[in-house]
């Protein structure tokens, strides 16, 4: 095997043919359906789901009002990005988004690495979405009156995390109608269950049921996936106007002061849910070959959805912290919570019925995109020939649907929510940064045919320079302290919920006895937690109070390695940035995609350690596979076989 073997990369001009000579391979060509209109309901039909529907409150109790500054640099980024995707949609308008623009720019195995990537990002976004739209639809069954066992709507994960955690609180004093909704739901779905000896049956069964319906549809043909997305897009975008309409007449301007109330650290806590509102306009890129013309439509359906999207979740985040105050959003279904509160409750049903259709077009565009991957990966031989099978009658990648339905539908039953969303969202920002980099990769060579569009070129030499000498006098002026406790690795005390789940049942009653105690006929319960929150309404105090209790400082404080390694993914992008100055310098590259490749990488390193460590062993296992099969089946590896 040679080196040099794993970069052996495919040209424009031969991808084009292979697409002309698939139907004499035994390929049949897909149906071309799509214009720049359903490009476009595409990608707000995969913008507008959870975004909108759920992560939005979430981010807006940690950011307040300002939140909407966090939806426009996602946008701005996911614009930066989009445009790397539509210069590449044009100039190779075949199914494959960014495997096939990497193949173009960077070789085989990259290819093979950013494919595997785009597996997690649809298949795990996939089940994120799944997930989502089980909530929402036994929500809305609780509301007429039909009641589910609560171990046939949760997943496995959650339910034992959730019963563990309620455990630890109510050890701790609380009890269990304190408890938060989710904590309960969970306590109650592992305890009621059936078991098999130690094993606890809990499932999510209407995710199943969603995940069925969807890859029959998007089995059956893509004009029918094509009409029930506009259609779905069509209702949701209707109700979205119509919160927007009736909220409008509800704000309170007094709620929006303070406007940042936790600063920008605040607002970017929201990274990783807001910008999973924001993937699938990538998915538009994959259904190249079924557009009447890719060339002209694809940039322009990306752009519009992106620009449509923007504009109504800036609009919604304002009205919703305009309505009531930012700190009662951190709520699961927001829209819904804000209407019920002002006791309007026939636009709370509204808006769960809304709910449930946004949920089922983004899970439609999702499940959509992945066969056409696995398509095109097999085409090229990475994958056995049975995923690049055409269905005669639908011209769709029936078996790559299939399969498809299986590997979300499985992992939905039992998967946790929370790892499924910012697995995804590693995923498809490591998509992006490979697109962005295979745009600054081909600028200078001048024997790649380009298309009809081009990202427009500014020389970043000394614009991109001068945006890090800025950043680095801010970060030391403005924010010297939190950069300072970042290179300093300054311990950091934990929150009181980390705390008190932390502690066994005599730690907890020795905490509890010191607290009563210090503070005598301050407390009106027993809960620990509660109490250690009251107490860290003011930092200082809560500070000195941790110092005192009688337990080990490593519970008190998160410090020394234990700290550091949750700051390795952001020393690994300033590391990246330091090495991107100096190739913009020598090579003069491109600002727009640039950006968009720094944007993302900050992003990513905005996720969590584990996150990367998770990802890593996806691409290992993918990595295995490859050498395991693609490296000597791919249609590459057989031409200089042959010649």
């Amino acid at each position: 095997m040679s080196f040099s073997n794993l970069f052996r990369k495919k040209s424009v001009h031969d991808i084009l043919k292979q697409v002309e000579k698939n139907e004499a391979d035994g390929h049949h060509s897909l149906g071309k359906h799509l214009t720049a209109r359903d490009l476009t309901a595409f990608g707000i039909a995969a913008i507008i789901g959870a975004g909108i529907f759920s992560t939005i409150g979430k981010a807006s109790a940690d950011g307040g009002p300002g939140v909407i500054f966090l939806f426009i640099f996602t946008a701005i980024a996911c614009s930066f990005a989009a445009f790397a995707y539509a210069e590449f949609a044009s100039m190779v308008p075949v199914s494959g988004s960014a495997y096939t623009y990497s193949y173009v720019a960077f070789g085989e195995i990259i290819a093979w690495i950013i494919g595997w990537a785009l597996i997690m990002e649809y298949a795990i976004g996939n089940i994120t979405v799944a997930i989502s739209w089980s909530d929402y639809f036994t929500g809305l069954l609780e509301s007429g009156g039909i009641h589910l066992p609560q171990w046939i709507q949760m997943d496995y994960l959650t339910a034992s995390k959730g019963f563990d955690e309620a455990t630890a609180l109510m050890q701790g004093g609380k009890s269990f109608d304190n408890l938060s909704e989710n904590l309960k739901m969970a306590y109650t779905a592992w305890t009621t269950c059936p078991t098999i000896g130690s094993f606890h049956l809990v499932a999510d069964l209407p995710a199943l049921l969603i995940i069925i319906i969807i890859t029959y549809l998007v089995y059956r043909g893509m004009k029918e996936s094509r009409n029930a997305s506009n259609l779905m897009v069509v209702v949701k975008l209707c109700i979205i106007l119509l919160v927007i309409a009736v909220g409008i007449f509800y704000v309170d301007t007094d709620n929006w002061h303070p406007f940042t109330p936790n600063g920008i650290g605040g607002i970017l806590k929201g990274v990783s849910a807001v910008f999973f509102a924001y993937i699938g306009f990538d998915a538009i890129s994959t259904t190249a070959e079924e557009c009447k013309d890719p060339q002209r439509d694809l940039p322009k359906g990306m752009m519009w959805a992106i620009i449509i999207c923007t504009i109504l979740y800036v609009i919604i985040a304002l009205v919703l912290t305009g309505m009531v105050k930012y700190s009662d959003l951190n709520v699961g279904d927001p829209l819904a919570f804000v209407f019920d509160k002002l006791n309007l409750k026939w636009m709370s049903g509204i808006i769960a019925v809304s709910a449930v259709v946004a949920m089922a077009s983004v899970l439609l565009v999702f499940q959509m995109g992945q066969p056409r991957i696995w398509m095109s990966m097999s085409r090229d031989g990475l994958l056995p020939k049975r995923y690049s099978k055409i269905h005669p009658k639908y011209k769709t990648p029936s078996y790559a649907t299939i399969v498809t339905g299986f590997v979300v539908a499985v992992p939905a039953l039992f998967l946790n929510l929370t790892m499924v969303t910012d697995l995804c969202s590693i995923g498809t920002l490591f998509a992006f940064v490979l697109v962005c980099a295979g745009v600054l990769v081909l600028q200078n060579k001048p024997d790649v045919p380009r298309g009809k569009f081009k990202t427009p070129y500014i020389n970043s030499k000394y614009i991109f320079s001068l945006l890090l000498l800025l950043g680095l006098i801010l970060s030391f002026t403005v924010n010297k302290k939190a950069t300072m406790d970042f290179i300093t690795n300054e311990k950091q005390i934990n929150s009181p919920s980390t705390l008190v789940t932390s502690l066994n049942e005599n730690q907890i009653k020795d905490i509890s006895t010191h607290l009563q105690e210090e503070f005598k006929g301050k407390f009106e319960s027993n809960d620990l937690e509660q109490n250690l929150s009251q107490l860290a309404e003011d930092e200082m105090i809560y500070k000195q109070v941790v110092d005192n209790l009688p337990i080990d400082n490593a519970l008190k404080y998160e410090s020394g390695f234990t700290l550091f390694k949750h700051k390795i993914p952001m020393w690994i992008f300033l590391i990246v940035l330091l090495g991107l100055a100096i190739w913009s310098w020598k090579e003069n590259l491109s600002l727009i995609p640039l950006l968009g490749l720094v944007c993302c990488l900050y992003m990513m390193a905005e996720l969590s350690v584990w996150n990367w460590l998770y990802f890593t062993c996806w691409l290992i296992i993918g990595l295995t596979i490859y050498f395991g099969f693609s490296y000597k089946n791919s249609n590459l590896n057989k031409e200089e076989i042959n010649s």
